[in-house]
C-alpha cells in the first residue's frame, strides 16, 4: 500500500506549476490556462469511462491517476484547494446521496 495522498499529489502539481514549461508538463498546462487543462481533464475523464466498461483493471488504474493529476491541475488553476473540495465531500456525506438528490431544484 502507498502512502502517496491527493493531499501529496496536490502538492506536487503546486511544486511544478511554476517550473519551466520546456520542462514540466504541468507547468506547460498551466501557463496554457483554464480552456486547454479543463478540456485535458475531460478526454481523461472519457477516458477513464471506456477503461471501465472494458473491465481492463490496469487501464482503469492507469486512466484513473490521469483524471486526478488533471483534476488537481485545473483545481490548481481555478486557485481552488483540494481541501475545499474534501470539505463538501464531508459535508454531503450528513446524509444519503439519495436524499441529498431529491433535495436539488429541478432543472
Amino acid at each position: 500500500m502507498t502512502s502517496f495522498t491527493l493531499a501529496d499529489l496536490e502538492r506536487k502539481v503546486a511544486e511544478r506549476a511554476s517550473a519551466d514549461p520546456s520542462q514540466s508538463w504541468t507547468a506547460k498546462l498551466v501557463g496554457a490556462g483554464m480552456p486547454k487543462a479543463a478540456k485535458k481533464l475531460g478526454e481523461e475523464a472519457v477516458e477513464t469511462v471506456i477503461a471501465a466498461t472494458s473491465q481492463s483493471r490496469g487501464e482503469l488504474i492507469g486512466e484513473t491517476a490521469d483524471l486526478l493529476y488533471h483534476l488537481m491541475v485545473v483545481l490548481r488553476i481555478a486557485d481552488i484547494p483540494l481541501e475545499e473540495v474534501m470539505a463538501e465531500l464531508e459535508g454531503r456525506t450528513a446524509q444519503s446521496g439519495l436524499a441529498e438528490k431529491s433535495g436539488r431544484a429541478v432543472e
